[in-house]
């Protein structure tokens, strides 16, 4: 699919992924339903870069009233698309500036779409911004996978995702150590020609986060490894942090 948007427009993953984001992306949201339902009180919830709904159409099922901030168009018209869509408002805009008015009893971030802010910056922004519209007792969870440097070696990797009689898919990736950044392309070869899907992320260590969050006047409540709330460890390859106001 062509483009003509560049690597840290808030619009490029839905312009690229919209139309079989949801064919693509087969993980169980009940897991992340259920620890966000726990937190998320009586009051108003957002979810940032909320895309095709996977997780705030049923969340939004169970009668809490989820809100979402969507960089791409594309992403938050497939949302409106499906049952109950229209019941979850989205303002189309940089999750980064977080273009909405408070207060909210919940923010979450999901399946690492922090990291697709490329400019620590950005990032911190984010933090702040939250805490903008956090209500007194609210709180502010992200997933986030832990670097793994391994992955860096030489700063590039190539990957066979898949091989078949008349086609192939692979993935190439370009690290920038010191930026903390990798920009890739997942490109498949077949009968139709050339098909790439750009992407890029800003990766950060769970430490960083954190003082992110303490710079925009939160801290951290608990890390667990997954939705499961399995205990985070130095052997972790992922995590969901909740964070709140420091008082």
């Amino acid at each position: 699919m062509a483009t003509t948007r560049k690597f840290g427009d808030p619009e490029l993953f839905g312009e690229v992924w919209a139309d079989d984001y949801d064919d693509r992306t087969t993980l169980d949201p009940t897991p992340a339903v259920d620890f966000l339902a726990g937190l998320a009180g009586g009051g108003r919830v957002l979810e940032l870069a909320v895309g095709t709904g996977r997780v705030a159409l049923p969340l939004a099922a169970r009668g809490i009233k989820v809100e979402g901030v969507e960089g791409s168009a594309r992403m938050a018209a497939r949302l409106r698309e499906k049952p109950g869509g229209d019941g979850v408002p989205v303002t189309v805009g940089d999750m980064a500036d977080v273009p909405v008015d408070g207060p909210f009893t919940l923010v979450y971030l999901v399946y690492n779409t922090l990291f697709n802010l490329l400019e620590a910056g950005r990032q911190q922004a984010c933090f702040d911004n939250v805490a903008r519209v956090l209500d007194e007792d609210a709180a502010f969870v992200i997933e986030a996978y832990v670097p793994d440097p391994a992955a860096f070696d030489g700063g590039q990797r190539v990957k066979a995702l898949s091989v078949t009689e008349d086609s192939a898919t692979i993935e190439v990736f370009r690290f920038d150590l010191a930026a903390q950044r990798f920009h890739s392309q997942k490109i498949t070869f077949d009968a139709d020609g050339i098909h790439m899907r750009p992407h890029a992320e800003r990766y950060c260590w769970p430490t960083e986060l954190d003082l992110m969050a303490d710079r925009a006047g939160l801290r951290l409540e608990r890390r667990v490894a997954d939705w499961s709330g399995r205990p985070f460890g130095p052997d972790s390859t992922g995590h969901v942090s909740v964070y709140r106001r420091d008082r």
